[in-house]
């Protein structure tokens, strides 16, 4: 029933919480910035040219103090324990006022600056490595449709797209993060804790700034582990149900795919942030200039594969039907915006 499904779902956001920085590790793909993004902001990057920042070592800037983490969220404990619990801990964090908004106003001469004071003003500002999910009805608050009908699917958040594929991910990556998921269901999965919490955020962390640096160390609720030994640990768990899959299905291709990542597990070179950085150096640009010119590669390779006439017109129906709908959602609106707003950010 939706009760036992839930509950695992709740069991594999714990364990994926513990481990997801060994996705980090393998898919990060953001190991430099433009220095425009920092401009005038305190950092602690280093240079690498004149227009790019680095870490010599890092994995996925954006997963760390320059996009997924933040101090009005550093303090925050949401509960992965069970449905209750963790509509319980989001609740609050959705209907505490933070002093730091509260400095900033909410509607200062007629014009809003966010939606309201709140630690977190909607539940997608939280940060997280995964989100339990159900799909919502209109005018419904995530939340709201969680506590009714409980989760039904989970989002993963911490993968970059692979600047290096055409479509940013591929069938290896894809086949990887499914038994990924699927250890993280299976095994066994103890309640999280706030220290607990506070410890997987400090793992990540130290993946994403330093994560290929040589030893690199990572902590546990009892002791540090090196990380090199504990991602050793995790594709040995996760083999037997590669082997599952492959037996299934007559192939051999989650196997090749948990083969692919213990490769970048024993190079660190191998892994797409290692292989940005690479680039950058041998052909001297910066990273404005990598990013365009893997743009222009994909986009020629889209040139070179179009959609079948009958897809195009598929996708272009689908276009037109969106457009549609948004014409006649609009069209309908009885209400202002404040009025609205209001209505929304009130829990039924």
């Amino acid at each position: 029933g939706q009760d036992f499904q839930t509950d695992a779902y709740f069991g594999l956001i714990r364990n994926f919480r513990r481990h997801s920085w060994l996705l980090i590790y393998l898919f990060g793909a953001s190991p430099a910035i433009c220095k425009s993004f920092v401009k005038d902001q305190p950092h602690r990057l280093e240079v690498f040219d004149e227009g790019s920042l680095y870490l010599p070592h890092g994995t996925a800037l954006r997963m760390g103090r320059l996009g997924s983490q933040s101090d009005a969220q550093a303090e925050l404990h949401i509960s992965y324990n069970s449905l209750d619990e963790y509509a319980d801990s989001m609740h609050e964090a959705l209907t505490r006022s933070y002093p730091g908004y509260e400095e900033i106003g909410v509607k200062v001469d007629g014009k809003y600056r966010q939606l309201n004071t709140s630690l977190l003003q909607i539940e997608n500002e939280f940060y997280g490595t995964i989100r339990p999910k159900r799909p919502i009805r209109s005018g419904e608050r995530p939340l709201t449709a969680l506590r009714s009908r409980g989760v039904e699917y989970v989002e993963v958040r911490c993968l970059d797209l692979n600047p290096f594929l055409p479509a940013g991910i591929d069938g290896i990556e894809a086949r990887f993060v499914n038994l990924f998921l699927l250890y993280c269901l299976l095994a066994e999965s103890p309640e999280d804790s706030r220290e607990e919490s506070a410890v997987m955020g400090s793992n990540q962390l130290a993946v994403v700034e330093r994560g290929r640096q040589p030893g690199q160390m990572l902590e546990t609720m009892n002791w540090p582990v090196a990380m090199q030994d504990w991602a050793e640990r995790l594709l040995a768990g996760i083999r037997p149900l590669a082997n599952l899959l492959d037996e299934l299905h007559g192939n051999d291709l989650s196997s090749y795919s948990l083969d692919q990542q213990a490769l970048k597990l024993a190079d660190p070179a191998l892994t797409p942030s290692a292989r940005v950085l690479d680039i950058m150096r041998t052909q001297q640009i910066p990273y404005f200039r990598f990013v365009m010119n893997q743009s222009i590669a994909h986009k020629g390779y889209f040139d070179e594969h179009p959609l079948r006439d009958r897809a195009l017109e598929d996708y272009q129906k689908i276009a037109r039907d969106s457009l549609r709908r948004q014409q006649e959602v609009e069209a309908a609106d009885d209400v202002d915006f404040d009025t609205f707003l209001e209505g929304y950010l009130a829990f039924k």
